[in-house]
């Protein structure tokens, strides 16, 4: 047998007299006073971000609406038999967004982000379900809120109050204008020779 070193005495022979590098400390601690004022900027900076977070629906004094009242919104150029078809729950609803138990502004973040997802997604008609609010000391708050921002949305051409079967007066369908993609197909189909 051969007395050869085995790989671990080999590395301690070959690493005899190293000695490790020393570091200066190069990274700076911040002074608590500075901290704090860091984070109280970065603090503000992310407020004002949320201030412009692009949700333009207002929250200023919206008009009561009655619990049992029908609402309804239509601009002009829609057809009235598209508007009718829509009132009479004719159209396949492919998205639905429920309201129960929000606050406002819970509520306010969820009716705009659903209809931007709406967009994107090419959905036509969709269905918001918001409750009547019968009983409360406040009643139809969220149905009086969806009532004043719906209209307040350019991609919305009309809605109004489901029928009994979607939810009656607690529920609302909104109708969206077609996508660019849409439309092009659309006049794709109707184009064709």
């Amino acid at each position: 047998m051969t007395d050869k070193p085995s790989d671990s005495d080999f590395f301690l022979q070959q690493m005899k007299g190293v000695k490790p590098i020393k570091l200066e400390e190069k990274v700076v601690l911040a002074n608590p006073q500075q901290d704090k004022a860091s984070i109280e900027t970065r603090r503000k900076a992310a407020t004002a971000e949320l201030a412009k977070d692009k949700n333009f629906l207002s929250g200023e004094y919206i008009e009561p609406v009655d619990p049992l009242a029908i609402i309804e919104f239509k601009r002009d150029g829609v057809q009235n038999g598209v508007y009718r078809n829509l009132r009479l729950g004719k159209y396949q609803i492919d998205a639905r967004l429920d309201l129960h138990h929000m606050t406002i502004d819970q509520a306010r973040n969820a009716v705009f982000q659903f209809i931007k997802d709406c967009m994107t997604n090419d959905i036509r008609c969709a269905l918001i379900t918001h409750g009547k609010g019968e009983g409360r000391s406040l009643p139809a708050q969220i149905k009086s809120c969806v009532a004043h921002w719906l209209p307040q949305f350019p991609e919305i051409l009309a809605f109004h109050s489901a029928q009994k079967q979607h939810g009656w007066v607690g529920a609302t369908y909104v109708l969206l204008r077609k996508s660019d993609k849409k439309k092009l197909e659309t006049w794709e189909l109707h184009n064709k020779r």
